[in-house]
């Protein structure tokens, strides 16, 4: 039998009974689109973390306050407990090390901003000039922080475009004064829109300069030192160099965690690649079931077809050739809905893209070449043993049956 008679034969035998036809195709299809969308949903986590770590800046490196344990970072490293702080002249001081090119020092909190008569609560940032080519941002309107000393800051500010527009939604930003709790800013500069970055919306700050910040907040401490090596060489030696100057400083304890983004990328990388292996796992169970149930339908194919069985075999056709038949039946029924499966399993990682447009679900090309052919391979490996009855029945018993 040629294989256009084999398609032929497949094709016919499934249109023979349509309602069994689809819902194989089905069972197999919701399999295939559990793996792409599943799959897209993991993989489309581990986009978002890696590009939301990406956008903080490059050859960059997080000193936190506190000692973390080696074992890896996790999100309790951004949480972390404080022994000791971290002050502006420890910042100022890693300036010494020959692998560091800016420092950043930060401060945060909350504070209520008001313009005549808006008030708004907003997350306050103290910085300095450096914080803007640290976390590698561009100015919409104005300028940044001035370069000044440290310790002294004018009472300047600059807010991020969604805060611009909530406060000055009819009148330009630039010159006006907003009041942060008992003190005036004058907006010298607005950021343009960036979005988010670990869990900080640049577009919702207001940036001021980290000696006022620290006045307003009552506190001497830092939130975190941004520190940029000079290229990507030396970020490990940055590491070395910025731990040795903060032991130093505070009297031989190793009291910091130092985090390079690599390592953050790496260690959030694999974390989340293995949960969209084990997502991917649990939704090819249920192609195995598919898999099943494509064994029993062509089981009880076999069983209403003996008579066509038997003329087949009477006719002269071999038991490779009843085989194959079957066999063919049951990879075009396979491959019809995994393909089918594919498409719905796009249209719901499009549908998921279209609600949460920000999160970039899209299937990795593994996800779906493994759910393509698992679907194939498993409706294959399923169809052996009815094909194999099939072929092994006795010509003049089939015909018996009529």
């Amino acid at each position: 039998m040629r294989s256009a008679d084999l398609l032929g034969f497949a094709v016919g035998a499934a249109r023979g009974n349509r309602l069994r036809t689809a819902l194989l195709m089905l069972a197999m299809a919701i399999g295939v689109a559990a793996v792409v969308t599943l799959t897209a949903l993991g993989d489309g986590a581990r986009r978002y973390v890696v590009r939301e770590f990406s956008a903080i800046g490059s050859n960059l490196l997080i000193v936190l306050p506190g000692r973390t344990a080696t074992g890896g970072i996790n999100p309790g490293s951004f949480v972390s407990g404080t022994p000791r702080d971290l002050t502006v002249d420890d910042a100022q001081a890693l300036l010494r090390a020959p692998a560091v090119q800016r420092v950043a020092p930060l401060t945060v909190g909350t504070s209520e901003l008001s313009v005549g008569g808006r008030l708004r609560e907003g997350m306050v940032i103290g910085a300095t000039a450096e914080f803007i080519d640290v976390r590698q941002l561009r100015m919409a309107q104005g300028r940044f922080l001035p370069a000044q000393d440290w310790n002294r800051g004018k009472q300047v500010m600059v807010i991020g475009a969604k805060l611009r527009n909530e406060l000055f939604p009819n009148e330009a930003a630039l010159g006006q004064f907003v009041r942060v709790g008992d003190r005036r800013f004058r907006v010298i500069g607005v950021l343009a829109p960036t979005g988010s970055g670990l869990g900080m919306n640049t577009d919702e700050l207001a940036i001021v300069p980290v000696p006022l910040a620290l006045a307003m907040f009552n506190t001497n401490s830092l939130f975190r030192i941004l520190v940029e090596a000079r290229n990507r060489d030396a970020i490990e030696p940055a590491r070395r160099q910025v731990s040795e100057i903060i032991k130093a400083r505070h009297d031989g304890e190793e009291d910091v965690t130092v985090i390079t983004q690599d390592a953050m990328l790496a260690t959030f990388d694999r974390l989340l690649g293995t949960l969209t292996l084990g997502v991917a796992g649990i939704a090819a169970i249920s192609l195995a079931v598919a898999g099943i149930l494509v064994m029993n339908v062509m089981l009880v194919s076999v069983a209403q077809r003996r008579s066509e069985i038997g003329l087949l075999k009477a006719l002269g056709a071999s038991n490779g050739t009843i085989r194959m038949a079957f066999l063919a039946e049951a990879a075009l029924l396979s491959a019809a809905g995994a393909l089918a499966g594919y498409a719905l399993g796009l249209a719901g990682a499009a549908l998921i893209r279209a609600l949460y447009p920000q999160f970039p679900a899209y299937p990795p090309d593994w996800a779906v070449l493994a759910g393509l052919g698992t679907a194939l391979g498993t409706g294959l490996l399923f169809g052996v043993l009815p094909a194999r009855n099939a072929a092994r029945l006795d010509p003049v018993a089939a015909l018996a049956r009529r």
